[in-house]
């Protein structure tokens, strides 16, 4: 086993204390938006060995046999399929799509021929995978995932006296399907038809008139009030209206699948995804804006947001089973003193998050966590027994 030290993102949506707080750590007064723990080329984690630290992708590449195992290796090739963070939103995150493996391939082998180097602010695709996500909750957590049905969406514009409403009203009565949202959603963002900062303005005013007099959904009039706060003039705060507001307590979790649309708002949360960090955005952000890609990559499917129920595989551990190969997070909590396995096998990685945990491989000694260290396990080391008082995360591949 390794110790991992983590890499810290600093955004400027993050929190200046919610990270730093849970790591025991001051705060400088930088936002401090996500904390790494992986082998992602861009910011890997340190593996900590009797030589001295190793990015933890360089770790892995010297023995992927031993590290990965055979099964990861023949289905993932030389690479630890995951990324684990923990994220902290003080401020909305960008409208974004992630892409699908195919049109990452294709996105990136695209963009390594035009010549654009992979740092650059306005490359898309920083990698060839996809980037499907899973995010469990450790306060209450607050996000927009996908798109609501036209006709609901209708319904929250109907009482709205605006020139924007009327516009949106017509384009999803004049098509009932998910296409009707698409439509909406692209007349709302594609700088030929995209509403100006003055017509943003009176629609949000519209929606704080009618938050005041008695809302049909106070929720989405409060979330197009917060997103315009945070972006003001931008048209990304409209789209709020077309899409599921989702809020998270603490120990739920929220899939997102490849292709669906989404902001998270507020919270702290655990994330683990497909190793990568291809993000395609549409609006609510300073960064690089593709509309078009985002729109080639969108699923415009109306459905309600995925809810992942945990599984108890021993009455300490919850598993939270993801609809992909690529990942699955369990939750174990110990009682003072307390001894269990932790299900999983293949590379993992542990997160203590409370207490003071001790973990130990059937192939290795021993090692000590307390909140906010993490180590990384190869494959080789076989099973994981904890013992402690705390709760510890932890990522491997199914």
């Amino acid at each position: 086993m390794y110790r991992l030290s983590h890499v810290f993102q600093q955004y400027a949506w993050g929190s200046t204390t919610a990270i730093p707080e849970l790591f025991e750590l001051p705060s400088d007064g930088t936002p401090v938006a996500e904390a790494w723990f992986g082998a992602h080329p861009n910011a890997p984690a340190q593996a900590h060995t009797a030589a001295g630290p190793v990015p933890l992708d360089e770790l892995i590449a010297r023995e992927p046999g031993r590290h990965l195992g055979a099964g990861v290796t023949q289905r993932f090739g030389d690479h630890l399929p995951y990324l684990l963070k923990v994220i902290s939103a003080d401020a909305p995150l960008s409208l974004q799509v992630h892409p699908s493996p195919e049109r990452a391939r294709a996105g990136f082998s695209r963009e390594e021929a035009a010549g654009i180097p992979v740092t650059a602010p306005h490359r898309n695709y920083k990698d060839r995978n996809h980037k499907p996500e899973l995010v469990y909750a450790l306060t209450r957590f607050e996000a927009m995932v996908g798109f609501r049905a036209p006709r609901r969406a209708a319904e929250l514009l109907a009482d709205l006296d605006t020139p924007l409403a009327a516009t949106l009203t017509v384009l999803l009565t004049a098509d009932s399907t998910s296409s009707g949202v698409r439509t909406a959603f692209e007349w709302l963002l594609a700088p030929a038809t995209r509403p100006g900062a003055e017509e943003v303005a009176d629609f949000v005013d519209a929606c704080a008139r009618r938050l005041a007099e008695g809302s049909p959904s106070p929720r989405t009039d409060r979330t197009v009030m917060q997103l315009a706060a945070a972006y003001p003039g931008d048209a990304g705060a409209v789209t709020s209206v077309l899409l599921n507001p989702v809020t998270l307590r603490p120990g739920e979790a929220l899939f997102v699948p490849a292709g669906s649309v989404h902001a998270y708002l507020h919270g702290l949360g655990i994330e683990i995804m497909a190793n990568s960090d291809n993000v395609l955005r549409a609006g609510l952000t300073a960064k690089h804006v593709d509309l078009p890609e985002l729109l080639a990559n969108l699923d415009c499917v109306a459905a309600p947001p995925i809810r992942i129920a945990p599984e108890h595989v021993f009455t300490s551990t919850e598993i939270f089973y993801a609809p992909v190969d690529d990942f699955e997070l369990s939750v174990t909590r110990l009682a003072a003193g307390a001894t269990t396995r932790v299900p999983g096998r293949g590379p993992r990685i542990l997160l203590c998050l409370e207490g003071v945990i001790e973990v130990a491989a059937d192939g290795d000694g021993a090692l000590r966590l307390t909140r906010g260290q993490a180590v990384f396990v190869p494959s080789a080391e076989g099973a994981i027994t904890a013992t402690g008082e705390g709760v510890l995360i932890q990522a491997d591949v199914p």
